[in-house]
C-alpha cells in the first residue's frame, strides 16, 4: 500500500514547486523515514537550480536519490535528517542522516542511513553532508600538526573546512573572505579571519572554496613555495581564468581538485564512505558548527526561499528547512 508524501522539485531552471508523491511500503531491509530537517547546500544546489550543470556532467553530478534529470524537472538535494518510523528494530525510533532530497517521508535501504550520535542535536546533523565534504578535503590536503593553513571562501563548505581544521593541534587556521561579517563566523569556529588584501602569506596549505576567479588567484598568491592549493569550488558551466604566469610558475605550485564523490586517495585503502560519514557526524558534536546555520524556513516555503537564496536576496551559509511534525 502506497504512502503519501510531499517533495520539492525543480520544475525548470529557476522555478520550483512542491509535488505530491507516492512512497511504497518498505521491503525487507528498508526503512521508512519521516523527515525532521533538511538543508539547502547553497553552492551546488544554486548551480542546479539555475540550470548550470554542464551536459557533460549530468551523470557525475547526480545526487544519490535524485529523481528526474538535469536541467529539470528534477528532485535534488542531499542533506536530510529524520526519524525512522519502520524498519529493522535497531533503527526504529532512531534519528538518522541520509543523502536524500527535500521530501516529507521516504523509503530507502537501511544501509543508506547513518544513525546520528546522541551527542549531536538533530538540528545540527543536517550539516553532516557538508562536513563530510570538508573531511575529504582535509584528507586531500594532508595538513601537518602546526601548519599554517588558509581557507579562501567563507561559504558553507569553506566554513565547514575551517571548522574541521580548527581541531588540528598547533595549526594556525585563517578564514579569508571579502565579507567582513564572516569574522564573527570565524570567531565562532575558533579560527582567525582576514579580508583578501590582508591575508597571511606563505601558507603551508591553502584550500579554495569561494568559486570565484579572484579567490583562486589569491590562493596562488598566498601559498608557500612548492605548496598546494586544494580546489573545492564547483563552477558548473562557468569557465574561469587562472594566472599561471605569476606565482604559479615561480613558486612551483600545484592546484589539485577535491570532490566528495570519491574518497580521498590518502585514505581510500583504509576507509570507505560509511566511515567518512560516521566521522563527520562525530565531529558535529562540537557546538562551533552551529555557526554555519544562519536561518530556518518551513518546507512549504521552499519554492519561494530557494530563488531568494540563489539570487542573494536571502543571505545564508546553511538554510535549514523544518518539516511538519505529523
Amino acid at each position: 500500500m502506497a504512502r503519501s508524501a510531499l517533495a520539492f522539485w525543480i520544475r525548470a531552471p529557476g522555478a520550483g514547486e512542491i509535488r505530491p508523491t507516492d512512497v511504497a511500503d518498505p521491503g525487507p531491509g528498508d526503512v521508512v523515514v519521516r523527515t525532521r530537517y533538511s538543508a539547502v547546500s547553497r553552492g551546488t544546489e544554486a548551480v542546479v537550480f539555475r540550470g548550470g550543470v554542464p551536459a557533460s556532467q549530468y551523470q557525475a553530478m547526480r545526487a544519490p536519490f535524485q529523481a528526474g534529470d538535469f536541467p529539470g524537472p528534477v528532485k535534488y538535494g542531499y542533506l536530510n535528517v529524520g526519524s525512522v518510523e519502520d524498519g529493522p528494530p535497531h533503527l526504529v525510533g532512531r534519528t538518522v542522516f541520509c543523502l536524500y532530497p527535500h521530501q516529507t517521508h521516504y523509503v530507502v535501504s537501511a544501509d543508506a542511513v547513518t544513525p546520528v550520535p546522541d551527542t549531536v542535536p538533530a538540528e545540527r546533523a543536517v550539516l553532516a553532508g557538508t562536513v563530510e565534504t570538508a573531511v575529504n578535503a582535509v584528507w586531500d590536503a594532508a595538513p601537518l600538526v602546526g601548519d599554517r593553513i588558509t581557507v579562501v571562501g567563507g561559504g558553507m563548505v569553506g566554513c565547514a573546512v575551517a571548522g574541521v581544521l580548527a581541531g588540528l593541534p598547533g595549526a594556525d587556521v585563517q578564514l579569508v573572505d571579502s565579507a567582513a561579517e564572516r569574522a564573527a563566523t570565524a570567531a565562532a569556529l575558533r579560527v582567525g579571519f582576514a579580508l583578501p588584501g590582508e591575508a597571511a602569506q606563505d601558507r603551508d596549505v591553502v584550500v579554495h572554496a569561494s568559486a570565484t576567479e579572484a579567490g583562486l588567484a589569491r590562493c596562488l598568491e598566498l601559498a608557500a613555495p612548492e605548496g598546494t592549493v586544494v580546489e573545492l569550488s564547483w563552477y558548473g558551466d562557468r569557465r574561469v581564468s587562472v594566472p599561471l604566469g605569476e606565482q604559479f610558475h615561480s613558486r612551483r605550485l600545484t592546484v589539485r581538485a577535491s570532490q566528495v564523490g570519491t574518497v580521498s586517495p590518502a585514505t581510500r585503502g583504509r576507509r570507505g564512505r560509511a566511515e567518512r560519514m560516521e566521522l563527520a557526524l562525530r565531529l558535529l558534536a562540537h557546538p562551533r558548527f552551529d555557526a554555519l546555520i544562519t536561518g530556518d524556513s518551513a518546507f512549504a516555503e521552499l519554492p519561494e526561499v530557494l530563488p531568494r537564496l540563489v539570487g542573494g536576496d536571502l543571505p545564508a551559509l546553511c538554510r535549514r528547512i523544518t518539516y511538519p511534525t505529523e
